[in-house]
């Protein structure tokens, strides 16, 4: 599934998923560097979800003006 089509709660479950894989080592070079890549992909996800969500903050406080 890519990035975007995900919520913020399945990209942060995946996340703690690859951080707790690559925290248990065991795994090649390789393999700790596709986990690393998919890792910083959802970050950038989650924190689109969360920039998003204190614009929505933003302009509600700003309505209430």
């Amino acid at each position: 599934m890519s990035e975007e089509s995900l919520s913020y709660e399945q990209a942060r479950a995946e996340l703690v998923a690859v951080v707790e894989k690559l925290e248990a080592g065991g795994a090649t070079l390789e393999e700790s560097l596709g986990l690393w890549e998919r890792g910083e992909k959802l970050a950038d996800t989650c924190q689109a979800w969360l920039d998003g969500a204190r614009e929505r903050l933003e302009k509600a406080r700003a309505a209430e003006a």
